[in-house]
């Protein structure tokens, strides 16, 4: 598959001026599966022109316009489900039932619960005498991952659109083709020309430009914590609001009244899911010191249960994770956590058994690891569970918060109200309680070196508004 012109700009497919093609890799075989023509700074001018001119508009449409036209925006993502799913599966990994019955499903969930904020914000609110009001921001610049694309995108998309903004999207140059059927998607639903482009490219290139663009209002960054850095240091120069969702390594507290075969057990497969690939996984999990050897018997039952395989097989549970580079950190970290002395209970070092290709990694649980092992303090993206044990409730909130990141925790305990307790003194932007799913109309977001700002819902609608205060006379 060659696609030429992989940039949408001002309501028209294009190629880009200048830019070079990249080669988008299939992680099941390593295989070449398309190649993607790559945007550069000119290219991002180009569309940040487009979305300018655009915001003369639809920065001043209605609510019920911009309700219409998310809603127009969902059923048109309806129709594209099935070629979203497949897309995402074949360029990132993703087991094909996952990306049907998660990835896919989130993207809509994001549409769905902005356009039920939107019907309910208060744009315009007294104050005494004061009217404030919110008015969109201006031009965004959006720049999203691989490891949950769908989801992200329309996170950023979907509160955009509501808040009247117009936006230039950069996807990750890893797994970009999902971005153009999401697109197509958008097309088909009637966005106004300029209202959305995308510019495919990588960070160096395309990112830095949107980011230091002095038309840019506003950047939404998703993925790595350097990665953020550098975007806030790049758009400081032209003061523009900078909103962050980064990395990641969130822990999990059973507390001793919990059952512990059942919460070990679904916290070992949730660290499997997307092959570990989520930043707010519970990467880290804390048990009473005395139930280690338990925890290891139990870890190692549940993982002889996963099916690791072709992504495409509708019985696969676990696929490979992204790239070789995602492949080869991995296996740096899980033989770092060998020669550190953490104790291996399932999985480890090179591919599961009988594939020969490919970037799988073994399904990895380790116990008795340390606070200062590299595997609990570095994020390491894959299928990796490391445990370790605690000799009391306080002990364990404090190894918890001994993190530069503070995204996501969870909480396990018989006594809702104990976990409520503890929950408050975590330092993270969630906490999941007795395994309460996400709820897309909730805000999204960490303390500390996870980022700041906040996605979902009426939060993430507020991140892409300015507020205005209109002094008048009683």
């Amino acid at each position: 598959m060659n696609i030429d012109r992989s940039l949408y700009i001002d309501g028209t497919w294009t190629g880009p001026l200048a830019g070079s093609p990249i080669e988008v890799s299939n992680p099941a075989d390593g295989s070449v599966c398309a190649t993607v023509s790559m945007g550069d700074a000119a290219d991002v001018d180009r569309a940040v022109q487009a979305a300018r001119n655009a915001f003369e508009t639809y920065g001043r449409s209605s609510v019920d316009d911009r309700v219409a036209l998310l809603e127009a925006v969902i059923d048109s993502y309806r129709k594209y489900g099935e070629e979203l799913a497949t897309t995402l599966s074949m360029e990132m990994g993703a087991p094909v039932m996952l990306a049907r019955e998660a990835h896919v499903p989130s993207g809509l969930g994001h549409f769905t619960a902005t356009v039920e904020a939107l019907k309910q914000f208060a744009f315009d609110e007294r104050i005494g005498t004061t009217r404030v009001v919110h008015e969109p921001i201006g031009v965004c610049g959006l720049i999203t991952p691989w490891n949950w694309p769908l989801n992200q995108i329309a996170a950023k998309v979907a509160p955009a659109l509501a808040a009247g903004c117009t936006m230039v999207l950069k996807p990750s140059e890893i797994a970009p083709l999902n971005a153009i059927v999401f697109t197509k998607a958008l097309a088909a639903a009637g966005v106004p020309a300029g209202v959305f482009n995308l510019v495919n490219g990588d960070g160096q290139t395309v990112g830095a430009a949107l980011s230091r663009h002095p038309d840019v209002a506003m950047m939404s960054f998703t993925g790595s914590t350097r990665a953020g850095v550098e975007v806030a240091r790049t758009s400081a120069s032209t003061v523009k609001r900078v909103a962050q969702e980064l990395g990641g390594k969130s822990a999990s507290i059973v507390l001793d009244d919990a059952d512990l075969e059942h919460v070990v057990t679904g916290e070992v497969l949730a660290m499997y899911q997307n092959s570990g690939q989520s930043c707010n996984a519970g990467s880290r999990l804390l048990v009473p010191a005395e139930s280690l050897s338990d925890v290891a018997a139990i870890a190692r039952k549940a993982t002889a249960t996963v099916a690791v395989g072709d992504p495409s097989h509708t019985a696969t549970q676990v696929g490979p994770v992204v790239s070789q580079q995602q492949f080869d950190k991995v296996q740096d970290l899980i033989d770092s956590a060998i020669k550190e002395g953490a104790q291996l209970v399932v999985g480890g070092l090179g591919r599961p058994e009988g594939m020969d290709r490919g970037y799988y990694v073994q399904p990895t649980v380790f116990s008795h690891v340390t606070p200062e092992m590299r595997i609990w303090r570095e994020e390491v993206f894959g299928p990796v569970l490391v445990v370790t044990g605690y000799t009391d409730q306080d002990a364990a909130i404090a190894m918890s918060n001994d993190s530069e990141y503070g995204l996501s925790g969870k909480v396990f305990s018989d006594n809702e109200d104990r976990a409520l307790e503890v929950a408050r003194r975590l330092r993270t932007g969630m906490v999941h309680i007795n395994g309460a799913p996400l709820d897309n109309r909730a805000p999204f977001g960490g303390y500390k070196q996870s980022g700041n700002g906040r996605e979902f819902g009426a939060h993430g609608l507020r991140e892409f508004l300015e507020t205005k205060s209109v002094y008048m006379h009683a």
